[in-house]
């Protein structure tokens, strides 16, 4: 290694990395906490459900993100498990296609939804629809009377316009001979600031979604709700962020949401069923991440509903929570191809070594957009090199198109190299585009030494089938 690459990596690690960043004793090892249970490396191989990475490419091309069926249905039984006496709900937005939603039921969830467009794959999956509850700040009618068609389980009102929607859609459906009816929770913000990034804390008050508790909102809604024939208030949701490791915010929520849930009950007369508590619990994506398992998870929130409903002479409600990245996040990773390797010189001598893939932002805008961590590892060989700290950069025609901002790789990465990058499956495909008119990648299900399309890769003709003058070209 060359004498300024010898003294870089503290360079950078003291300017600019993050400090809890360390050199890896093995750059060739795995750290379990950070990947799904099936993988690990043979001879330098990353291997996933018995699948060699290096095969799955030869097979289906990169980048390809990679899903561990094994480790989805695990963690799915472990939270219904856990969580034996709730309604667990997958909060499908983290990522849903038609197999994962076979999956979900089959392992005894519920799913949880937020659009039409996720009800429509919930559909053709086959869900029961009384075990789909329906999300969002901003459903439309013909969403609504979907729903309500279908008999989905809840719907979680989100507004005053949401509420007349529904009182005029089951008012419409029992005029025209069929009475209809919409079971609904009321999604209130606690006034919870959860120590997450300010895009994803959702309870605190100054933001989109749901009903303030301190304003009196919130108790309005369940009058107005109550008063309209045909909907039913089966009790309150609160939600309070997402990649929360510890339960205080919930304590906090589950307070203030319970002490509403009295008021109603003494003031409007109603005593709710059910209280949904939310999700967000958090996931490893770096070491510096220490998520509870369920079982923890369930024990604490438990025991905080059931002492404040002591403390209120409240009977505990039916309970029930939404994990979603809990889930899918480490069941899945991507792996990408090495295009380029550049070494760009900082201030003071410094280094940064710029690896670059064939993804991007265009398959994970949560670097971008969140400033998520992530890490990663060369997944198609052993390196005996010594490691640089290394940032990985995807190929679109942005600065910040970045996929891991700081990890010690192999020296001697070169083109043609696999890098795969854990925790990749909660907002990830979800959220991936067509940027700079990318094709958006597969998801490869693997398990016991097989591979199964779940979602194929894009080709240019779906990419330009929308385009109206290409069409036109191709006959379409």
């Amino acid at each position: 290694m060359r004498a300024h690459e010898a003294g870089w990596a503290h360079a950078v690690t003291s300017v600019r990395g993050p400090a809890w960043l360390r050199e890896p004793a093995d750059a060739n090892a795995l750290l379990p906490q950070l990947w799904s249970t099936t993988a690990r490396k043979v001879d330098g191989v990353l291997e996933v459900g018995g699948v060699a990475l290096t095969d799955l490419v030869a097979e289906h091309g990169s980048p390809a993100y990679v899903l561990d069926e094994a480790d989805f249905r695990a963690r799915a039984a472990a939270f219904n498990t856990a969580f034996a006496d709730y309604d667990v709900y997958y909060a499908g937005k983290a990522f849903l296609c038609t197999t994962v939603a076979r999956w979900v039921i089959e392992e005894g969830l519920f799913l949880d939804i937020c659009s039409g467009g996720e009800l429509a794959v919930a559909e053709r999956a086959g869900v029961p629809a009384e075990r789909i509850g329906f999300h969002g700040n901003n459903k439309s009618v013909a969403e609504l009377t979907r729903a309500v068609e279908l008999g989905v389980g809840r719907i979680i009102v989100d507004s005053f316009h949401e509420i007349e929607r529904l009182a005029q859609i089951v008012s419409a459906g029992s005029t025209s001979g069929a009475r209809m009816t919409a079971r609904v929770l009321i999604r209130v913000t606690a006034g919870v600031e959860a120590h997450t990034h300010e895009y994803i804390a959702t309870a605190h008050e100054d933001q989109k979604f749901g009903f303030s508790i301190s304003s009196g909102d919130a108790l309005e809604a369940a009058r107005q709700i109550t008063a309209i024939e045909g909907l039913e208030l089966l009790g309150l949701h609160s939600h309070i962020g997402s990649q929360i490791f510890d339960s205080a915010g919930f304590e906090v929520a589950a307070r203030r949401v319970l002490a509403l849930h009295a008021q109603i009950s003494d003031e409007v007369g109603v005593v709710m069923p059910e209280m949904d508590l939310g999700g967000g619990f958090g996931i490893a994506y770096t070491t510096q991440d220490d998520p509870s398992d369920p079982a923890q998870l369930a024990i604490e929130l438990t025991k905080i509903v059931t002492e404040e409903c002591k403390a209120r002479d409240l009977a505990v409600p039916r309970l029930s929570i939404e994990p979603g990245r809990a889930i899918v996040g480490p069941a899945m990773c991507t792996v990408y191809e090495v295009g380029t390797v550049k070494a760009v010189e900082l201030d003071a001598g410094a280094v940064r070594t710029y690896v670059s893939v064939d993804g991007g932002m265009s398959d994970n805008i949560r670097t971008a957009l969140y400033d998520a961590d992530y890490s990663a590892t060369l997944a198609s060989r052993a390196s005996d090199a010594p490691v640089l700290l290394s940032r990985v950069v995807g190929m679109h025609c942005e600065a910040g198109d970045i996929v891991v901002k700081d990890e010690f790789l192999p020296g001697d990465l070169v083109p043609g190299d696999l890098i795969a990058v854990p925790g990749t499956g909660a907002y990830c495909r979800s959220m991936a585009s067509n940027y700079n008119h990318a094709l958006r990648p597969p998801v490869i299900a693997v398990a016991a030494g097989a591979t199964s399309v779940v979602i194929r890769r894009e080709t240019v003709d779906d990419l330009l089938r929308l385009d109206a003058g290409a069409a036109a070209s191709m006959g379409d």
